[in-house]
C-alpha cells in the first residue's frame, strides 16, 4: 500500500474527492489543494570515545524493539537538523552535544502506528561534553560503547542504521589503508 492511500479526505476542505495527482501527491478535485508526500527529517548521532568505540543504544520501543540503534530521532518543526540531533542525544543519553559535523544521509522507511513513514536520515558526527553522565532515557533501554570494528550491522533493527554502520566501518577500513 502506498502511504498516500491512507489519506482519503482533503485536509483543507474535507472533501472525499482527494485523488492521485502523481506518484507523490494527491489533489482535491473540489478546492484544488495538492498534498505532496515528502520525507520527514530524522537525525542519527555518531558519537565516538576517541579510542575506536561508538555509543550504541538498545531500542526500548517498537519499531525494532530490543535491537541496536544509534541515538537520534525525528526533527521537530522549526528546528534545524543540528538542533534536532543535539536535542535527541540529550533526551536519549543525557549527554550534551558541543559540536556537529554532517556525514551523509540515507533514505528510510520507518513503520509506525500502522503506517510507513518515509524519512531522510541525516547522520552527524557529534562531539560531547566529556564530563557528562551517560543515562539511557526516552526510548532507549540501554547504552553501551562498542568497538566500531566489532559492530555487527545485522544487530541493528532499522535498515538505514544498518547501512550507515556499514558505511562507517568501510570509511574506517579505507582510512587505515
Amino acid at each position: 500500500m502506498h502511504p498516500l492511500d491512507k489519506f482519503r479526505h482533503c485536509p483543507v476542505c474535507g472533501s472525499d474527492t482527494f485523488t492521485d495527482n502523481d506518484f507523490k501527491s494527491r489533489r482535491c478535485c473540489d478546492c484544488g489543494f495538492v498534498y505532496y508526500l515528502n520525507p520527514s527529517a530524522a537525525t542519527v548521532a555518531v558519537i565516538t570515545d576517541g579510542n575506536g568505540k561508538i555509543l550504541v543504544a538498545t531500542r526500548s520501543k517498537e519499531p525494532a524493539k530490543g535491537t541496536l540503534d544509534l541515538p537520534g530521532g525525528f526533527c521537530d518543526c522549526h528546528e534545524s537538523a543540528e538542533e534536532g540531533v543535539m536535542r535527541e542525544v540529550l533526551e536519549e543519553t543525557g549527554l550534551k552535544v558541543t559540536g556537529t559535523r554532517y556525514l551523509f544521509s540515507i533514505p528510510n522507511i520507518y513503520h509506525y502506528s500502522g503506517m510507513d513513514i518515509h524519512t531522510m536520515d541525516l547522520f552527524f558526527e557529534c562531539s560531547i561534553e566529556r564530563n557528562g553522565t551517560l543515562c539511557a532515557a526516552d526510548d532507549v533501554e540501554r547504552l553501551q560503547w562498542i568497538d566500531i570494528k566489532e559492530l555487527d550491522s545485522n544487530r541493528f533493527g532499522l535498515r538505514s542504521i544498518r547501512t550507515g554502520i556499514e558505511r562507517l566501518k568501510t570509511a574506517i577500513t579505507d582510512n587505515e589503508k
